[in-house]
């Protein structure tokens, strides 16, 4: 596993101890220049960063001199490091996860870019879907999954179960009963959130914080919630507006049931929520994993006839 912030690593091990040999490191990009350093693994999980990928046309980068394809469109990113990784190893199978937007961030030429890396110079069988959180927690949160399998297998999106009840959960199931004051927004930081929302709605901007009650879905959480909880705020009757507290974000984003509170947080607030916002929806990616698995196994047991290896996985 590979993690290059101390504090996730902190929260990983405390939740998945160490305690069968499970290697855990930090960079991913020095295991990418060595990818003989990786155990075997059947599947590798990834998620990686956004970043601007430097694309120009290919006739272009010829009359240059430049190379073009998989060693140039998506080199100096963390998504490079993952091909890297995945070319060397030839996992039978891949899930990888980004935001909704990667399929239209530059124009769709980083997304066309990524599909061409892993279709037609890695190989794979490739299967896309958006996935919002909604049917499973009280959360807009729609997130793009990217499916590989090294040889044509029968894995279909259609397959993926999605609970269909007729109300799905709502901000209410799951909120803590008693919440310490220090979560409450201070007169100085609510004016503040007031005053710059007015500023925008009459720029005719939609800027500003967010309040949410019990029977709400609420917006997406972010990375930056710890700075001022503006995107989730709840609504307090006769109170200011308070944040979600760290073990609400874990049932929000499905580390916990709505009334469990098992999920282990052994760090401060602040790296909690950064934690929480740069976090996947658990049940969505476990709906998501149950609707790979038997084909993962089929691919498994046809390539190697033996049991899977393992899974790497990388965040």
């Amino acid at each position: 596993t590979s993690e290059w912030d101390r504090f996730a690593q902190e929260t990983y091990l405390a939740n998945f101890p160490d305690d069968e040999g499970h290697q855990m490191v930090g960079d991913i990009r020095p295991f990418a220049d060595d990818p003989s350093l990786i155990p075997a693994h059947d599947v590798l999980l990834a998620g990686f960063p956004c970043q601007p990928f430097s694309i120009a046309g290919v006739s272009k980068k010829n009359s240059l001199g430049r190379p073009h394809g998989f060693m140039c469109d998506t080199q100096g990113t963390l998504f490079y490091d993952v091909a890297k990784i995945i070319r060397h190893h030839q996992p039978a199978a891949f899930l990888l996860e980004n935001v909704k937007n990667l399929e239209r961030h530059d124009g769709g030429r980083t997304y066309a870019t990524i599909m061409h890396v892993l279709k037609e110079e890695l190989g794979y069988e490739v299967h896309t879907r958006i996935v919002s959180s909604e049917p499973w927690v009280p959360q807009k949160r729609e997130r793009i999954f990217i499916v590989g399998f090294k040889d044509p297998s029968a894995f279909s999106f259609e397959d993926l179960s999605v609970p269909e009840a007729e109300e799905g959960p709502v901000l209410g199931d799951i909120l803590e009963d008693k919440v310490d004051p220090k979560y409450t927004l201070t007169e100085k930081l609510w004016s503040y959130l007031q005053g710059y929302k007015e500023k925008h709605a009459k720029a005719g901007n939609g800027f500003g914080y967010s309040l949410f009650g019990p029977s709400d879905v609420t917006r997406t959480l972010s990375a930056r919630y710890y700075k001022d909880g503006s995107e989730v705020l709840v609504a307090q009757e006769g109170n200011r507006p308070r944040r979600l507290t760290p073990r609400e974000c874990a049932r929000l984003m499905g580390f916990d049931g709505p009334r469990s509170s098992d999920f282990i947080i052994p760090v401060s607030d602040t790296q909690a929520y950064r934690q929480f916002g740069n976090a996947v929806v658990v049940p969505a990616v476990q709906a998501v994993a149950n609707t790979m698995k038997l084909h993962i196994l089929d691919a498994v047991s046809a390539s190697a006839n033996e049991p899977p290896q393992g899974a790497l996985a990388t965040g």
